[in-house]
């Protein structure tokens, strides 16, 4: 056999494939994008977990022991992702891609002790204040909704404040409760901060 006719012969088969090859490949297609979402959406749901924020946030994750979000009457607990990663599918994406920075910081060794830390802690709240404000607080409101707030059942204060902002729709959910969740930090150096 001639090289020319063994590259025409190989063509011919290339461009008549078998039935089978063509089960075969459709097979592997559909059970390879089986494999990568599963890969996929396991390590999405891995890094929402408190175990994967306390590698690089451990003081983080210890103080939030000692608020209402980690233990309450109502047994109703929130952990890390609940409040810093968006619930819709685009924007959590869009999320853990910012996020990503952070893990490259850490890996350089930006924040990877305690000292280090703290020493960022007031540009990494301002810059999630600044984000969360930006989405309307979006991540609080997957939890607590003005629409279904017994404003009777609050303090005067907090009724006042509620209802102040859900009628003018100028504040957001962070605007007043920076401290809920986390110990303020020292904001001193921060830009925009006194």
């Amino acid at each position: 056999m001639k090289l020319p006719s063994i590259i025409t012969t190989f063509w011919r088969r290339l461009k008549t494939p078998s039935k089978v090859a063509a089960g075969v490949v459709l097979f592997m297609g559909f059970a390879g994008g089986l494999l990568f979402w599963g890969a996929f959406n396991t390590g999405m749901e891995y890094t929402n977990t408190e175990e994967f924020c306390s590698g690089c946030h451990a003081p983080i994750v210890k103080e939030i022991r000692e608020t209402i979000h980690f233990s309450n009457r109502s047994g109703v607990r929130a952990i890390c992702s609940d409040c810093h990663v968006p619930h819709n599918w685009t924007d959590k994406i869009i999320r853990k891609v910012q996020a990503s920075k952070e893990l490259f910081a850490f890996a350089i060794g930006t924040i990877d002790t305690d000292e280090k830390f703290k020493a960022r802690r007031a540009h990494l709240a301002d810059r999630e204040w600044k984000r969360m404000k930006g989405n309307n607080s979006q991540e609080c409101r997957n939890c607590h909704e003005f629409d279904y707030m017994d404003f009777s059942e609050q303090g005067p204060r907090s009724a006042k404040q509620h209802s102040t902002a859900l009628a003018k729709g100028e504040k957001t959910c962070v605007d007043c409760h920076k401290g809920i969740a986390h110990k303020l930090p020292d904001m001193k150096g921060v830009e925009g901060w006194q």
